[in-house]
């Protein structure tokens, strides 16, 4: 996993994280016997988000900035 992607694809990327659920909105009741798959695959997202330099905390609010909150610091 070396090679970066190019800024389309980690657009791209970026947009569909912001739609998959949180880990902590992953349940058993929620998702059956596949959450611990659902997790695995957020964790999989999250991991290639930093590998090219995106802080996965951070994509919610770069990609929907007209409704996201203000920081306060």
């Amino acid at each position: 996993m070396s090679d970066k992607m190019d800024a389309d694809s980690l657009q791209a990327l970026k947009i569909a994280f912001t739609y998959m659920p949180k880990a902590i909105e992953v349940t058993k009741f929620e998702y059956g016997d596949r959450y611990e798959v659902v997790l695995q695959h957020i964790e999989s997202v999250r991991q290639i988000l930093e590998h090219n330099g995106v802080d996965p905390e951070e994509v919610d609010g770069e990609i929907n900035d007209d409704i996201a909150p203000n920081s306060c610091y």
